[in-house]
């Protein structure tokens, strides 16, 4: 078991394998100025099978691949089935914006993906169009369904709920869970480097919107959601899916975090909410072996903070798009 200096048992490890996206969102890429890391830059996919290999033999359990997003790299399905194949791994999952699943969902799942979550914003195309910086919403309405078609279920979407912008639609996205077997996560906006819209305007608590849905929806509380994290989970009667409320800023989970994130450049990102990191990348490629990597790692997890410092201090050294969320 692989524990941190606060008896957390660490066992998830988010891997970003691009900062690049096709799409720039208010609060993850808003710049255009933003250069993304050159090729050379990021970790190639033998590297990021040997530190993902290494970590689970340590401890870790669980992969979620994300970005940036994942699906705009080449020879994605070469990696899903490297990291698939690793002894020990108990489930593999990524995130995307769904823009691309169309064409790649049910290779994703031949080839080892057991579980998909899709970040969602707005159910409005104008809307959609507007936070995404150009994204056309039909091309992810047709991935959900794909992706359901293919048995991503239960399939998670992601919506982070920002006030004034999008909040207004979190009834619409409730009553995706009628219907299909999705589970609907509202996620408070989180204060993390430059972003086009003021946190301060911008965030909501989640109590605030659980009692606003509250007073149009029968909310049941359930914990019975597959691959369950930080999320609080509530059924809505009479709907096949259920939603979830994470908020890490209003009640944060610091306590209970089990995971680590690796960045595109090789960096072991220690909490999302402080930009303590490690490099990786720099002694793998100067020739350090197995065991010297495994210790930069343990040593890491020895580092990990308590809990992040959002409302103390905003993290600056790096878009939300290069962490992985």
């Amino acid at each position: 078991m692989l524990t941190d200096n606060y008896q957390r048992q660490i066992n998830y490890l988010r891997i970003s394998i691009t900062d690049m996206c096709n799409l720039r969102c208010l609060y993850c890429q808003p710049k255009p100025e933003t250069g993304w890391k050159i090729h050379q830059e990021i970790l190639r996919y033998e590297e990021i099978v040997r530190l993902a290999s290494l970590m689970i033999q340590l401890g870790i359990k669980r992969i979620r691949v994300t970005g940036g997003e994942p699906l705009v790299k080449k020879d994605i399905l070469w990696l899903i089935k490297g990291l698939a194949k690793i002894e020990g791994l108990e489930e593999l999952a990524l995130t995307t914006n769904g823009t691309k699943l169309v064409p790649l969902a049910e290779q994703l799942k031949e080839n080892g993906v057991n579980r998909l979550n899709i970040s969602l914003d707005s159910l409005n195309n104008d809307r959609y169009f507007m936070i995404t910086g150009g994204g056309n919403l039909n091309d992810v309405l047709a991935g959900i369904d794909e992706a359901l078609r293919v048995g991503f279920v239960p399939l998670k979407i992601n919506m982070v709920v920002m006030a004034g912008i999008n909040d207004d639609e979190v009834e619409s996205f409730v009553r995706l869970t009628f219907d299909k077997p999705v589970v609907v996560r509202f996620i408070e906006f989180m204060p993390i480097s430059w972003q086009e819209i003021s946190w301060d305007e911008g965030y909501l608590p989640a109590h605030v919107l659980r009692q606003r849905l509250a007073q149009k929806f029968s909310m049941v509380p359930c914990s019975n959601i597959q691959g369950n994290g930080p999320a609080e989970h509530y059924k809505i009667d009479g709907a096949v899916g259920s939603i979830g409320f994470i908020s890490p800023i209003s009640k944060h989970f610091c306590d209970k975090c089990n995971r680590l994130r690796l960045t595109p450049d090789g960096h072991l990102r220690l909490c999302l909410g402080q930009d303590m990191e490690i490099d990786l990348k720099q002694p793998m490629q100067n020739g350090a072996s197995d065991e010297e990597l495994k210790g930069l790692i343990l040593q890491g997890i020895r580092d990990k903070p308590m809990g992040h410092q959002f409302q103390i201090k905003r993290p600056e050294g790096r878009q939300m798009c290069a962490i992985g969320g």
